[in-house]
């Protein structure tokens, strides 16, 4: 290291810090896991279990209902997460007009800045089953009120529409960024052959946008477990457990709701040590079909 370098370095501290306490220093209290925790006690002095908290986890008869849940909540959110952006970015690159196209930009990214605490609320409203202006519309039509959020079908597909509908602005615009990357000259070429806007869109359009796309889905097998625990807490109920309990609201009734620190650290620990092997294989991948590398 150069001495000239020294103030970049020391510029890096504070986040390096911040990392080291609130990332790798929680680390410790993995051993939890492995213990019959008694907080009078600490991590220290508690009674070591082995491998009894997992036992007990794979024994509860939801256990696996939960797995599933967070699973296809996951991967629905990520298919369609990964559909509807392209979609929208190839319908935005053929707006001429510039400010309407700017215009709907902002629009549709303006909810990735809310809250789901925020959100939440306004979906609660929304969807009522009494008040609702969606069951309103159903009713004007004579279809009977549906309650979304109480409801075993339903909760999945709000889940995810709601989701999509929250972050598609957000990564519509890595996809119009990957468009300006293509060759315009490829066009002309296309248009040259007898190439109507469609065939423009098959052959040069999408080409162009697959290395972003395969590095957008193989980093997306990363998170394949977070089904994303702010959004399923601020609407479930005791109701959709059945088919809304995911493993992060899981561990948080076992943790914080019912006190079982050792089975709700089993749980979590489980999760992130599959998470990290789908995140080396997703990382794997991106390096091996889109070039990417951290490093």
């Amino acid at each position: 290291m150069k001495w000239s370098q020294l103030p970049l370095h020391l510029m890096i501290l504070p986040g390096l810090l911040l990392i080291i306490v609130y990332s790798y220093g929680p680390m410790l209290g993995a051993i939890i896991a492995f213990q019959d925790f008694n907080p009078a006690r600490g991590i220290f002095d508690s009674k070591w279990t082995g491998l009894e908290n997992f036992r007990y986890v794979m024994a509860l008869p939801g256990s696996f209902q939960v797995i599933w849940n967070t699973l296809i909540i996951a991967v629905m959110k990520i298919v369609i997460g990964l559909l509807v952006p392209i979609v929208i970015a190839l319908l935005l690159n053929e707006i001429r007009k510039e400010t309407f196209k700017r215009s709907v930009q902002t629009l549709i990214y303006l909810p990735h800045f809310l809250s789901w605490i925020i959100l939440g609320g306004v979906l609660i409203d929304i969807l009522s089953p009494t008040s609702g202006i969606v069951n309103q519309v159903l009713n004007w039509f004579g279809i009977d009120s549906i309650y979304f959020l109480g409801n075993n079908t339903w909760f999945r597909p709000v889940l995810v529409i709601s989701d999509v509908w929250k972050e598609f602005g957000f990564n519509t615009i890595v996809y119009l960024a990957a468009l300006t990357g293509i060759n315009p000259s490829l066009y002309e070429a296309a248009v040259i052959d007898g190439a109507n806007r469609w065939k423009q869109t098959l052959y040069v359009t999408l080409p162009g946008m697959a290395p972003i796309i395969i590095l957008t889905a193989t980093l997306a097998l990363g998170q394949v477990l977070n089904a994303g625990f702010d959004q399923v807490f601020n609407l479930y109920s005791p109701q959709v457990y059945q088919s809304g309990d995911i493993i992060d609201t899981f561990v948080y009734r076992l943790g914080i709701v019912d006190a079982q620190y050792g089975v709700a650290t089993a749980v979590g620990l489980f999760k992130s040590v599959v998470s990290l092997i789908l995140l080396s294989v997703s990382y794997f991948l991106a390096y091996r079909f889109a070039n990417y590398r951290i490093f």
